[in-house]
């Protein structure tokens, strides 16, 4: 195997917090000696995350086995999706920080193929997937993250399933959403359906939909870490990587 020296496009904060939760995950648990120091583990893991190299790939460059690699990340994702906060509590800071409306939208986690893979087919992009549910600012900023349903799940679908609906109206945030939630409850609003609509509702779409384009931008910001533009292990993985990689993101905008 040949080695060569490469780069990954985070900045030093990042990854000196990173750092900074695995070793105290570490001083908890009381952990013995470990191969890799927590500065190792955490740059390991973020270029898992950020290049989506396979686990043969960063072991051979770290040293170590693809088992251990495997833990690794396992580990720091747990640890990074766990101080993701809970939908409640996203949308009351987000109230309390002035944001007078939040974006709504879908975004599919291309998975590969597996064996009772009929669930996981999205009709929609025609490729296999997870839907995970994205909250996000008006400028982009990641609010919140859903966990993980098979693709072939409708956006309003989905949703409802993760209470979002409720949860925005109980906080009372008007959010924009596309089309894929005409029906929604709540505050939820969505731009107007059907052909040869009134000059009123054209311009409203368009009002809507120039307001909702940079809140979207949050999906994108996600798939900048290419281990989200398809998935190689489990399905059911894909909601603790996103809400792991949205405390990254958001960590590296502000710090970066």
């Amino acid at each position: 195997m040949l080695f060569y020296r490469a780069a990954v496009d985070l900045s030093r904060p990042t990854l000196t917090y990173t750092a900074g939760i695995i070793r105290r995950h570490r001083k908890t648990i009381g952990t013995p000696w470990r191969r890799l120091n927590p500065g190792q583990q955490a740059l390991l893991v973020l270029v898992y995350l950020r290049k989506g190299e396979t686990f043969a790939e960063i072991a051979a460059g770290f040293g170590v086995s693809a088992a251990t690699a495997w833990r690794y990340v396992e580990e720091t994702v747990r640890l990074l999706s766990a101080r993701s906060p809970k939908l409640d509590h996203a949308l009351r800071k987000a109230r309390k920080d002035g944001l007078h409306y939040l974006v709504l939208d879908g975004m599919l986690v291309r998975t590969d193929r597996v064996r009772a893979d009929r669930p996981y087919y999205s009709a929609k992009h025609r490729v296999h997937g997870m839907n995970i549910q994205v909250i996000a600012s008006p400028d982009g900023t990641i609010i919140w993250t859903s966990g993980a349903l098979p693709g072939k799940t409708h956006d309003l679908t989905a949703a409802r399933i993760w209470d979002i609906l409720r949860a925005l109206e109980r906080a009372r945030i008007v959010t924009l959403a596309d089309k894929g939630y005409q029906g929604a409850e709540g505050p939820v609003v969505t731009p107007y359906k059907g052909r040869n609509k009134p000059v009123a509702q054209k311009q409203a779409n368009r009002y809507h939909a120039r307001l909702r384009g940079p809140g979207e931008r949050a999906n994108a910001q996600l798939k900048s870490w290419r281990i989200l533009r398809r998935l190689r292990c489990s399905p059911g993985k894909a909601g603790h990587l996103c809400k792991a990689i949205a405390v990254l993101q958001n960590y590296e905008v502000a710090r970066g």
